[in-house]
């Protein structure tokens, strides 16, 4: 079989003003980024969103591979093929991943959105832009102490972090200021990818380009000496931000393989921030279309957690299905099975691993939202193992569908596709939120630690209890959580794989990120900025006689 990018490359494209006007859209709507790529004019829909919400999710990852952006293109191919009026709306890639072990974000096989070279490699700037409005506010921070810091900033208490969007590890922990007075105040500082960024945050919560600058403007980026907080406001940097980001709040428009229009915007990490594309590029997609699928990062433990109690909650949306992707590579991994062996036939290890997708599946309930399982299939899956899985869903009660939209594209997701508007003609929209918001944070965090990921006991660490308190005393308290764990476990172990039982989650810290709108749990190790691995993805990309070589 052809790879990704050959499939890509051999793909006839429609000129996006096609797609656009697929949408209802005029040429005064957009501006076209090239022959096949554009952005909407936020002033192009008038925010009065009809179309069905279907989120697809997924386990916990594993290195087997889910596909998860796969399956919603291919699905929304699908409805597309059903003559249903489909919008596809997806976070952009970060290019840290592209350059490093994962590759692409633009979809597999014959389901993918295009042009998948742009997309994959800088698109319309929109990561330049936010990581150069990000590192502004440092500099004019910086800038505030070095010219005699009138609002008493302690520079030991600065919680902004310049940005990158790549994986660069030699960054994650450095003196910023060296060289004499001249060059600014020496303090320690630390890179984030860009996608870690609050802005980046900001973004994809914001639903106007007013919106956006209140949250900018309050957005907590150091404390004074007296531990008072000190925002993007306070230093008088809300303006130039905005302006910077202009464009970047636009949503982009492109196309699937087979001309369904997508929305592709926004991207941060699941793990580490919510996880979600961004609210106008949803909103907009629900105005344009009867029909939209979008997708959350990583597992449904995140991703689509975070997807229900935070940007559901603060834009209003009520989703109407959800689709759960599975692979047997994944779970029999998720049973014990080494990468190396997945290729053999393991029906013990399937079933132990179908533990991890019981509890996913479990969670969506708790939101009161009709599912189907989808089982994403590899070359490698025997029939064995997939009557198994689809024999256990049918005799356990749950709408469950075989996907093939990587080898055959929407053709391979007819089926999905009747089951899931079978789930949205059923939708009572009794969609619920897990908790509210005007609980105590500790009460928030053991909520989501018990009832999703299935912990026995949650710990705070005094650091954790201390910045409660803070949090509390600065009128914070309100907000809903966004947790920072591991995405392989729904511990914050990585190595506990499928179903981990009598666990202990510790809450190590807390962060306050005010113009996002939530506060950020961290638990384990997570990595604000990543590494390389040993064999980066970059050492196979190349441009050959004009083409880009090595992508996937």
């Amino acid at each position: 079989m052809l790879t990704d990018l050959e499939i890509a490359q051999q793909a006839t494209m429609l000129p996006i003003k096609d797609i656009a006007f697929k949408l209802n859209l005029t040429e005064e709507d957009i501006d076209v980024y090239g022959k096949y790529k554009a952005k909407i004019h936020l002033d192009a829909v008038n925010n009065n969103s009809k179309g069905k919400v279907i989120l697809v999710t997924a386990i916990n990852p594993t290195p087997a591979g889910e596909g998860k952006s796969t399956t919603t293109i291919g699905l929304a191919d699908a409805l597309n093929r059903l003559n249903k009026k489909v919008v596809v709306a997806l976070r952009e890639p970060s290019f840290g991943p592209v350059m490093g072990i994962k590759g692409g974000a633009a979809g597999g096989g014959y389901a993918q959105v295009m042009p998948m070279e742009d997309i994959n490699l800088h698109f319309t700037g929109d990561f330049h832009a936010i990581t150069t409005a990000n590192n502004a506010i440092c500099a004019m921070l910086d800038n505030h102490i070095k010219q005699g810091n009138s609002l008493g900033i302690d520079p030991t208490r600065i919680i902004i972090h310049r940005c990158l969007d790549l994986n660069d590890r030699a960054l994650r922990n450095v003196i910023i200021g060296l060289g004499g007075s001249a060059h600014g105040i020496p303090r320690e500082d630390h890179f984030d990818i860009t996608v870690a960024s609050e802005v980046m945050a900001v973004l994809c919560l914001a639903d106007s380009i007013e919106d956006f600058k209140n949250r900018i403007s309050r957005m907590v980026i150091a404390y004074t000496y007296d531990k008072k907080p000190v925002t993007v406001a306070d230093i008088k940097a809300t303006g130039a931000i905005s302006l910077i980001m202009r464009d970047a709040l636009m949503p982009n428009l492109v196309q699937t393989l087979e001309h369904t229009p997508a929305l592709v915007h926004g991207g941060p990490f699941a793990n580490i921030a919510h996880g979600c594309n961004s609210v106008l590029a949803t909103k907009m997609a629900m105005q344009l279309g009867d029909y939209v699928v979008t997708e959350a990062g990583f597992g449904a433990d995140l991703g689509a957690e975070k997807f229900f109690d935070i940007k559901c909650r603060m834009a209003n949306i009520k989703p109407s299905c959800v689709v759960l992707v599975a692979t047997i590579r994944a779970l029999k991994m998720h049973g014990g099975v080494a990468k190396e062996d997945l290729e053999k036939e393991n029906i013990s290890a399937l079933q132990l691993g179908i533990e991890n997708l019981e509890k996913h599946i479990e969670n969506v309930k708790k939101y009161n939202l009709g599912y189907v399982i989808a089982i994403n299939r590899f070359f490698s899956d025997t029939d064995n193992e997939i009557q198994v899985l689809k024999k256990w869903a049918e005799e356990n009660g749950h709408s469950v569908s075989l996907s093939e939209v990587f080898t055959d594209g929407g053709a391979g997701g007819i089926d999905l596709a009747n089951k899931v508007l079978d789930i949205v003609q059923a939708d009572k929209g009794k969609f619920q939120c897990l908790y509210s918001v005007n609980t105590s944070i500790k009460e928030k965090i053991t909520t989501l630690c018990k009832e999703i990921y299935g912990a026995s006991h949650i710990e705070f660490t005094q650091t954790a209890k201390n910045q409660m308190a803070t949090f509390k005393r600065n009128g914070w308290e309100n907000l809903p959580i966004c947790m920072a764990k591991t995405q392989y476990s729904l511990s914050d172990n990585p190595k506990l794989l499928g179903r981990p039982k009598d666990f202990t989650i510790t809450i190590r810290d807390l962060k306050i990120s005010l113009g996002a709108g939530f506060i950020v749990a961290l638990s384990g190790e997570i990595m604000t900025m990543p590494g390389l691995p040993k064999e980066p993805a970059a050492e196979g990309m190349d441009i050959v006689s004009g083409k880009a070589v090595g992508l996937f």
